[in-house]
């Protein structure tokens, strides 16, 4: 290189990568030169050292300045791929938890939808329930009143079907003989009918103003001839108290008779 030799500006400033650079280049620069003029066979006297100028080439300067450019130019990929590395990890990080939050939610919706789904099932069982609990009731009431209908129509049956007896002898003393049925008096058709014809001939309304018992002010009455007194005292609870009632005298008259002969069939004479 000439001495005095001018150098060109540059049009722009030098950046501070561009200084970083030339002083790089001017240090290795320096180091190549003064490698240079040590010869290959020198010794480590120093007093044998050549002297004049010492001689460089061009193409080692051009060598150092490539090498200072290319690790320039590694540092710079290196940086690159370590922002780019850590743009990643950051990203990834970003997606994960926001898949953790995602999962989350999801978890979370899950979770209330089942418990939805639950209330929803258990109210609609407590509805069928209640639905159930309520047909029943219905259905045990319509058969209470289906009951309760049946039963009065029952005894509606019955009171139609009462059993009637003809207002004449025959009917008085079949009604006399129920009624004795149900209060077990003794007696039959033909022990009633027998002393019937004998004290009454079937009236009524007969009346004895001759006897003992006329005399004393207690005349025999009716179809069977009983006395106020044995009325009273042997009367069969549901007839008439009166003695010119054909049922109340037949039924009065058959139970004195069975408390003091066994049974009106067991008399033949006056009693």
């Amino acid at each position: 290189m000439r001495k005095n030799a001018k150098i060109r500006v540059l049009s722009r400033p030098l950046t501070k990568r561009h200084k970083i650079a030339v002083a790089g280049v001017s240090t290795l620069g320096a180091a190549a030169i003064a490698l240079s003029a040590v010869p290959g066979n020198a010794e480590s006297n120093t007093a044998e050292a050549p002297t004049g100028n010492v001689a460089y080439s061009s193409e080692q300067i051009k060598d150092v300045k490539g090498s200072v450019t290319d690790q320039f130019a590694s540092k710079s990929v290196m940086a690159q791929e370590i922002a780019a590395t850590k743009a990643a990890a950051e990203k990834k990080a970003a997606a994960e938890a926001a898949a953790k939050e995602k999962a989350a939610a999801d978890a979370a919706a899950e979770k209330k939808a089942a418990a939805d789904a639950a209330a929803k099932k258990k109210a609609a069982a407590d509805a069928a329930a209640r639905k159930a609990a309520a047909a029943k009731k219905a259905e045990a009431d319509r058969k209470a009143k289906e009951a309760a209908s049946r039963s009065a129509k029952r005894v509606e049956v019955k009171q139609v079907a009462a059993k009637t007896y003809p207002n004449n002898l025959d009917g008085w003393i079949r009604e006399a003989l129920d009624i004795m049925k149900k209060h077990k008096i003794p007696g039959t058709y033909h022990g009633l009918h027998k002393n019937i014809m004998r004290e009454s001939s079937g009236n009524p309304n007969a009346i004895n103003d001759w006897d003992i018992n006329a005399i004393n002010g207690v005349p025999s009455i009716g179809l069977l001839q009983v006395i106020k007194p044995t009325f009273d005292a042997y009367h069969v609870p549901g007839t008439a108290w009166s003695q010119y009632d054909p049922v109340a005298n037949l039924t009065a008259a058959a139970n004195y008779a069975a408390h003091r002969y066994g049974s009106i069939d067991n008399v033949n004479s006056a009693y």
